[in-house]
């Protein structure tokens, strides 16, 4: 029985409440009682009649209890581990009043072929109501070349835009107010290159940089880990990482200079549990890196954010976000001392899960997309990506992006589920899982930690194979039949649907590749080769590398060749074979 709100203080008998729950000791044991009695009268001759399925678990395998009751919270502690909204540990929501204020930033992720035709793109989603920018970027551009280089052949535009100089930022982010607008830039390995390209033209266009707003995604170590866009060693690697974020805490404080991401962890085949334990620890890292570097903690944790998947296991997913927030607050306070309230904040993006999307009956994933969009706001996510149902078969079209778009806005003004903050606050289930989650999550800390940390973990394998193993479980379930993926294990169709997809034109690539050739020949080459070679000193010694890649992107140096200048200097990496 909750605590009733009118009893006044001075009349409770402590003795009766568990110490610091909301139950009294003596009701949790009667219910206990009388759980026994219903599942071996009412529960069993409902058996008798009509047998369970197999036992039930979450996608992390947490098995789920038939049904949840007072005595699963018995040592749920209000103040300790939830709170009010906008308090710590925040795992009821980082904002005092959350979408009752404004709903969350609906920011798409847009970006193919020419910087043309993605500014077309972001122009039109603003026009429809999106509230934030979110940039793709091409093969090409992920790994650091030029789109003449050999091994971008036939990569130009196809999953995203094509950058390869400041001349293609500036035409990128054409006519749009970057004081007014925030934008993602979603790169890592090229991220401060890139970041610098965006400075730069801001500047051009009359912005300081401290009125420039956005994310940039940056981590490079879940690259590591899981999408393998990687081109240098983990050192020098987490050292361009922290450049950026020593560089954004001293001149770009509306920046995140970092988004650390689960999002890929979960999309290589991770549990949510492995991706919450294993984001949290790649974020641990960079805090490490940053207080080495001499910062303090409240000077650059406050920018930091984070960005997760959201997958079809709805509790699952409702529950890793409220652990996500407490468990990040909880370390941030109580490890590393931080004093601000905003350093001990999990600020999050959110974006459905694009390998649950299936090439089968591809309409079916705006209902896959709907009901992860509805958990990720239910969670409590601050901004959202909703996928686009033909994101299975190519880049989506406008159409497919549209609708996409469409299902967030209906969730945020038709649903209802603005209304209220935290609604699923306090289910027996949601708190337990919440709990179940938090632990497993800090459980795989501690492992990590005992195995040497995050640049070990990533040298012996450990996380290659943690989701190599979970992969291939969820994998057989959906084999043996045991996890059903409705059109492609069951309910199939024998015809073929048809899904119209958006196609890159070589038109697009030879735009893009004369205004290249025509940046190289115009440039002035001598401001070219000097800034080169002092980022080349730079990069040689220890001092932060981003005010010379701002003057190399300055003279026109491309993407390419300043990324050479990093390899040059730290080394191409290839990955330990583990087994």
């Amino acid at each position: 029985m909750l605590e009733q709100e009118s009893t006044s203080p001075q009349r409770l008998d402590a003795t009766q409440y568990t110490q610091g729950t909301l139950f009294q000791a003596e009701e949790l044991a009667r219910l206990s009682v009388e759980q026994v009695r219903w599942e071996q009268t009412t529960v069993q001759k409902s058996l008798d009649r009509v047998p369970e399925r197999d036992p039930l678990m979450t996608t992390s395998g947490v098995p789920i209890k038939r049904v949840y009751l007072p005595q699963d919270l018995a040592d749920l502690d209000y103040t300790r581990d939830l709170s009010l909204p906008g308090e710590y540990p925040y795992t009821r929501g980082v904002q005092p009043t959350m979408y009752r204020a404004k709903p969350w930033t609906m920011r798409m992720f847009a970006g193919f072929g020419t910087a043309e035709d993605t500014n077309a793109r972001f122009k039109y989603l603003l026009q429809q109501g999106q509230t934030g920018l979110s940039t793709a970027f091409d093969m090409a551009t992920l790994y650091g070349y030029d789109t003449d280089h050999p091994l971008a052949a036939g990569e130009f535009g196809k999953c995203g835009v094509a950058i390869s100089s400041l001349a293609d930022m500036e035409i990128l982010f054409a006519d749009l107010p970057l004081d007014k607008i925030t934008t993602s830039m979603t790169i890592n390995s090229p991220a401060a290159v890139i970041w610098a390209m965006y400075i730069v033209n801001a500047e051009k266009r009359g912005y300081r940089m401290d009125q420039l707003g956005g994310t940039l995604q940056n981590d490079i170590l879940k690259e590591y880990t899981a999408q393998k866009e990687f081109l240098f060693p983990p050192e020098p690697s987490l050292r361009l990482v922290t450049d950026t974020i020593e560089f954004g805490t001293r001149h770009l404080p509306r920046w995140n200079t970092i988004s650390i991401s689960g999002y890929h962890i979960r999309e290589a085949g991770a549990t949510a549990v492995q991706e919450l334990a294993f984001t949290l620890a790649d974020g641990l890292t960079y805090v490490e890196a940053a207080l080495a570097r001499g910062l303090n903690i409240d000077e650059f944790a406050p920018r930091l954010s984070f960005f997760f998947d959201v997958h079809n296991d709805f509790f699952e997913e409702i529950a890793k976000f409220r652990a996500a927030r407490r468990l990040w607050a909880r370390l941030m306070r109580e490890r590393y001392g931080a004093k601000d309230p905003r350093s001990w904040m999990l600020r999050c993006h959110a974006q459905t899960a694009g390998v649950s999307l299936t090439a089968q009956q591809a309409e079916n994933n705006i209902v896959r997309t709907t009901i992860q969009a509805l958990a990720g706001v239910l969670g409590g996510t601050n901004s959202l990506h909703t996928n686009s149902l033909d994101e299975a078969l190519a880049l989506p079209t406008e159409k497919a992006a549209l609708i996409a778009l469409r299902t967030q806005q209906i969730l945020a003004h038709e649903s209802g589920v603005t209304n209220t903050i935290d609604p699923l606050g306090g289910s027996y289930f949601v708190e337990a899982l919440t709990n179940e989650t938090e632990q497993a999550a800090d459980d795989y800390l501690t492992r990590i930690t005992e195995l040497g940390g995050v640049l070990a973990c990533i040298q012996n394998g450990f996380f290659q194979r943690e989701i190599a193993e979970s992969a291939y479980r969820y994998q057989q379930e959906i084999d043996t039949h045991r996890r059903i993926i409705v059109g492609v294990n069951d309910y199939t169709l024998d015809e073929n649907v048809k899904v119209p997809t958006l196609y890159v034109d070589y038109e697009g690539q030879r735009t893009h590749l004369e205004r290249l050739h025509r940046v190289r020949r115009e440039r002035d080459q001598e401001a070219v080769r000097q800034t080169l070679a002092e980022l080349r000193s730079v990069c040689e010694g220890s001092a932060n590398t981003m005010p010379a890649i701002i003057e190399a992107v300055r003279a026109y140096a491309t993407l390419g060749e300043i990324m050479d200048v990093f390899r040059a200097v730290f080394g191409d990496y290839m990955e330990p074979a583990i087994f």
